[in-house]
């Protein structure tokens, strides 16, 4: 058992023999598929191919999807070209259709005898086909579409509400502080006579900074050091008089 090459979708399909015409590309079973990769020089002209399809091309389709055909690169077998639609609008936007569909559309542009100059001209007959079994909400790239655009509407309503909830708060400070600008200043409150003059006293005593006053000599300690009738002595008398700082 062995793991298939990346390149066994392409070969798998079906192949369509065609001449590559400059500035249209391919068709295809009533389409024209196109890519820059046509305009190349190499691709002017008839290929290298002998046989049964001499001086053809080939180009792989998938009828399961019909929006796009496949071209192998002649110089790197490796490489694959997709081919698109020249009807189809930007990449997403219509969803798959297969053969049966492409006939229907096809049969359609015969009926009403249309003569369109361009695939893309065909387009809007293809999205009323699809339509009729599909209704374009339900397409699944336009389901994509809505959720994504639901994703942003809710994302707008959430920035509003927070918007909206910042503008209330700023709104309700603002009022605060013009509240609190309008008020008048509070009163100071009333003091007593009694306690005005007992705090001015303390403070008078403060500044003052008292010290506690000392007590003055009995009469009778000198008394008791000498005799009240002797006459001192000149040492004594010559001894300075006790001072305050000395008691």
């Amino acid at each position: 058992m062995q793991i298939p090459e990346p390149e066994l979708y392409y070969q798998v399909l079906r192949k369509h023999h065609v001449m590559i015409h400059p500035r249209r590309g391919v068709k295809i079973l009533g389409l024209w598929y196109f890519n820059d990769v046509l305009d190349e020089d190499r691709f002017r002209g008839r290929s290298s191919r002998g046989g049964k399809h001499k001086g053809k091309w080939v180009v792989h389709s998938d009828q399961r999807d019909r929006r796009q055909v496949f071209f192998q690169d002649p110089d790197d077998p490796g490489r694959w070209h997709e081919l698109r639609w020249i009807g189809l609008p930007p990449e997403g936007e219509v969803p798959a259709f297969s053969d049966k569909t492409a006939a229907e559309l096809l049969d359609v542009v015969r009926q009403r005898k249309l003569a369109p100059r361009s695939d893309a001209e065909l387009l809007p007959l293809l999205v009323e086909l699809l339509s009729a079994t599909t209704p374009v909400a339900q397409w699944p790239t336009q389901i994509a579409e809505a959720k994504a655009e639901a994703a942003r509407a809710r994302k707008r309503d959430r920035t509003a509400r927070a918007r909206e909830a910042e503008r209330g708060q700023t709104s309700r400070a603002d009022r605060e502080r013009g509240r609190r600008a309008a008020e008048p200043a509070a009163s100071p409150e009333p003091v007593s006579i009694h306690r005005a003059v007992d705090a001015s006293r303390r403070q008078r005593r403060e500044a003052a900074d008292l010290r506690k006053p000392v007590a003055p000599p009995r009469l009778d300690d000198a008394l008791r050091r000498r005799g009240m009738f002797l006459l001192p002595s000149i040492a004594e008398r010559e001894e300075p008089e006790a001072t305050e700082e000395s008691m």
